[in-house]
């Protein structure tokens, strides 16, 4: 309960309407017991002005009415039904804050205008309807406060919704991005693993030397790994720092040309990247990284070919391998294909993936050029 904020509107009403009644001696009636009720009543109502709005607003009114009614002085009495309005405009009890203020009126109006003759002070006369006015222009200036302010609060709570909203969004676009990289590090790496370990495993006694490359590569191939998923982790433990290694881009197109060696895939490069800015550097190797995983995992074919060509527009990548394909899944799992369609959505370009006439596979991605040269400017 807002109780220190009653106690202190209370307080000032009751000490505020001793004034006014010095001020008003002869025109008005004398505070008594009963008028100092009213005013404890009409103060200590507002204790629940935002448990139960409506109710308070009512009763506020339904008290300064009485008190005023009585003929007792003008004063700060009035300020008891302002707060009461405008708790319950801002609570949203629009209906009823207008309803109750509008009551008050025509009851002063009622009273100022007829019952006078039946209530105190005696000898009292009709109000101007000038008076009336200006306690018109006193309910509509409260209410219309109360209205500016709910609108104001109502704009605040979308608008911090809003940013919530667009904050919820961000960090789902940042944990997709998470997973993306994590996807083409783990499967790029553990498909070279796997062929590795094939291959120590075959050889490991009738050929013991090339069972230790095997391992070799293995070991080398898991240290590269792990190293890169540290670096795509440090980004959830430190969000907003600045990485602690360069993200890949193509010029390591070589270290994947000779980690899919290792795998017994061959793969012929043709052609060479313009200056790429970072995000679309980084995108284009993990197309180019997840083509060629999926070449080494799902097709039968040993060699693949690479050709990157560009104009002042766009990057053209393209991954061909003969096949044919070795599983169900050819030319790769879904979660790879989706992977490397969002990255190329994500930088307004495209992705096509297919089989080809021949039995081959391809994959074939277009990425725009325009965002990487605003970048080269703005350095």
């Amino acid at each position: 309960m807002p109780w220190r904020s009653t106690v202190v509107v209370t307080a000032f009403v009751l000490v505020g309407s001793q004034f006014a009644a010095r001020g008003q001696e002869g025109e008005r009636a004398a505070l008594d017991p009963f008028a100092r009720v009213l005013l404890l009543l009409a103060g200590a109502l507002l204790l629940w002005r935002k448990r139960y709005p409506v109710a308070v607003v009512f009763g506020t009114a339904g008290a300064v009415m009485l008190y005023l009614g009585a003929g007792y002085p003008y004063g700060p009495v009035l300020l008891t039904v302002a707060l009461a309005c405008f708790s319950a405009i801002v609570a949203g009890h629009r209906w009823a804050a207008w309803a109750a203020m509008g009551t008050l009126w025509a009851g002063h109006a009622l009273v100022a205008h007829w019952l006078y003759q039946w209530l105190p002070p005696s000898g009292d006369s009709a109000a101007s309807w000038g008076e009336e006015i200006v306690v018109a222009t006193w309910v509509v200036a409260i209410a219309a406060v109360s209205e500016l302010f709910r609108i104001r609060r109502e704009q605040w709570v979308r608008e911090r919704a809003e940013r919530a909203e667009a904050a919820r969004r961000r960090a789902d676009a940042e944990r997709l991005r998470i997973a993306q990289e994590l996807h083409d590090v783990l499967a790029h790496s553990i498909s070279v693993i796997n062929v590795q370990a094939g291959v120590g495993l075959a050889l490991l006694d009738s050929d013991p030397e090339q069972a230790r490359t095997a391992l070799t590569t293995i070991k080398a191939q898991s240290k590269e790994a792990l190293g890169e998923v540290r670096q795509v982790l440090d980004t959830l433990r430190a969000p907003g720092d600045a990485p602690r290694a360069p993200a890949p881009g193509l010029d390591r197109l070589p270290e994947l040309v000779e980690q899919a060696a290792s795998a017994g895939l061959t793969v012929d490069v043709e052609g060479a990247p313009p200056r790429l800015a970072p995000g679309t550097d980084l995108a284009a190797f993990r197309i180019v990284q997840e083509a060629l995983t999926n070449v080494v995992r799902h097709s039968g074919s040993r060699h693949a070919r690479v050709r990157l060509a560009h104009d002042a527009d766009v990057l053209r990548l393209r991954v061909d391998d003969d096949g044919p394909a070795t599983g169900a899944d050819a030319g790769g799992s879904g979660n790879g294909l989706a992977g490397m369609r969002e990255r190329a959505a994500a930088l307004g370009g495209t992705i096509e993936a297919g089989p080809r006439p021949d039995g081959g596979f391809r994959v074939l991605a277009v990425l725009p050029l325009t965002a990487s040269a605003e970048v080269e400017e703005d350095r």
